[in-house]
């Protein structure tokens, strides 16, 4: 038996869930499309431009809007996997922003208390 699940129905949580079931959801959330582990791992240990990220996603043979990517980005920024590490200024418009990974590990203490989460 094959069971089909809608992505076009949002999920909510319960209630009364878990505060560390929240926040694997928002890792889960983050990483579930391969476009953004390809970022995690472009970036590495060091630090990328978004023109070179982007430019990278496009050699891999991604298929990307430029809102699509920067998407992808806002993503990982607000899961708390990447962060900007600094502004380049290169006149003539906003400085590009250089990111860098924020945490390069996930660890979830499965017997923290709600206090400890929040």
């Amino acid at each position: 038996m094959v069971i089909y699940m809608s992505t076009n129905i949002p999920y909510r949580p319960p209630e009364d869930a878990h505060p560390q079931w929240l926040i694997i959801r928002k890792f889960g959330k983050a990483l579930r499309f391969r476009t953004r582990w390809t970022i995690i791992e472009y970036i590495g240990e060091g630090q990328k431009s978004t023109k070179e990220i982007y430019s990278h996603l496009i050699k891999k043979g991604e298929k990307l809007t430029k809102p699509g990517f920067y998407y992808h980005l806002s993503e990982l920024k607000n899961a708390d996997i990447i962060m900007v590490a600094e502004y380049v200024d290169e006149g003539g418009g906003a400085p590009e922003k250089i990111w860098k990974l924020k945490n390069k590990r996930i660890v979830i203490d499965l017997l923290s208390t709600k206090e400890d989460v929040i």
